[in-house]
C-alpha cells in the first residue's frame, strides 16, 4: 500500500498519509484522486470547474476541495493559503505529497498563438507549479515529503501545432530537476511523462497513430500513472527523475 511508509507520530493523527493534487477531479487526475482515496489516503483536491466530479470523489474517503483558476493570481494565492492553512493539513502536521497535475491542452497553428494564451499556458504548467511548491513546503518539509509533476513525452520532439503547449510542459520538467537539488534532502520532487493514455476529443486520428507505434501495442490506463505515483511516493531513494509511462514510446 501508498501508505506503509509513513508512521504517526503525533497520537492526535491519523495513520494515512495526506497528499494535495491540483486538477485531480478529471481523467487522469480523477483516476489518481480515486486510486489514493481508495488506498486511505486523505487527499485535498484542487479543481477549477468540475466541482460536481470532485464531489463525487471524495465521497470516497476523507478529504477536502478547493476551488480556483490557476491561471489567475488572485486565485493562485488564495489556493496556496487554504491548503497551508487547512485543518486536514494542521491535524495531520503537514503534507506528505505534492502532485502537479493541472493541465490545459489543445491544438493551435504557432502563428495564432497570442501572448495571452501562451501565458495562461505557463501560468497553469510553470507558474502554479512553482508558486503552489514554493507556498506548501514548509509543510512538506514537516513530513519529509514528495512532490511529483506531471509533464508528458513531448521532450526533444516538435509536435505540430503544439509549441505552447510542449514549451510550457518543458519548463515543468526543469522545474521539477532543479527543485529537486534546491529542495533535498528533506523533499523529494520528481516527474512523470505520460504516453498515450487518454485522447482528447480533438486528437482520436493521431491518438491511434501514436498507439500504432507504442512498442507495448496498446495505449496506456490511468491507473498506470496512479500506479507510477506510488512507485515514486515510496522510492525514498530517487529524486529528480522523471518517470515515463508509455509503452515504450519514448524509445521510437
Amino acid at each position: 500500500m501508498l501508505c506503509t511508509r509513513i508512521q504517526a507520530v503525533n497520537p492526535t493523527r491519523t495513520n494515512m498519509p495526506l497528499a494535495v493534487i491540483t486538477g485531480g477531479a478529471r481523467r487522469i487526475g480523477a483516476a489518481i484522486t480515486s486510486h489514493l482515496l481508495d488506498q486511505g489516503w486523505i487527499v485535498i483536491l484542487h479543481c477549477n470547474n468540475s466541482v460536481v466530479q470532485a464531489k463525487q470523489l471524495l465521497q470516497k474517503g476523507r478529504g477536502g476541495l478547493v476551488k480556483g483558476d490557476l491561471s489567475n493570481d488572485d486565485d493562485l494565492f488564495r489556493i496556496i493559503e487554504e491548503i497551508d492553512g487547512h485543518k486536514l493539513v494542521e491535524s495531520e502536521g503537514g503534507i506528505d505529497l505534492l502532485i502537479h497535475n493541472a493541465s490545459i491542452y489543445k491544438q493551435e497553428d504557432f502563428s495564432t498563438i497570442t501572448p495571452q494564451e501562451l501565458r495562461r499556458f505557463s501560468r497553469i504548467h510553470l507558474d502554479a507549479p512553482f508558486f503552489i511548491t514554493q507556498g506548501l513546503s514548509p509543510k512538506l518539509k514537516k513530513k519529509k515529503g514528495c512532490v511529483i509533476g506531471i509533464v508528458d513525452t513531448s521532450w526533444n520532439h516538435a509536435w505540430k501545432d503544439l509549441s505552447h503547449y510542449t514549451a510550457t510542459k518543458g519548463s515543468l520538467r526543469q522545474l521539477i530537476v532543479n527543485l529537486a537539488g534546491e529542495l533535498a534532502p528533506e523533499i523529494r520532487v520528481n516527474g512523470i511523462a505520460p504516453g498515450a493514455i487518454i485522447a482528447a476529443s480533438w486528437e482520436k486520428e493521431r491518438f491511434n497513430e501514436i498507439v500504432r507505434k507504442v512498442p507495448l501495442g496498446r495505449p496506456g490506463d490511468p491507473l498506470d500513472i496512479a500506479k507510477a505515483i506510488e512507485f515514486l511516493y515510496n522510492a525514498d531513494y530517487i529524486t529528480g527523475y522523471i518517470l515515463p509511462v508509455d509503452g515504450g514510446w519514448s524509445l521510437t
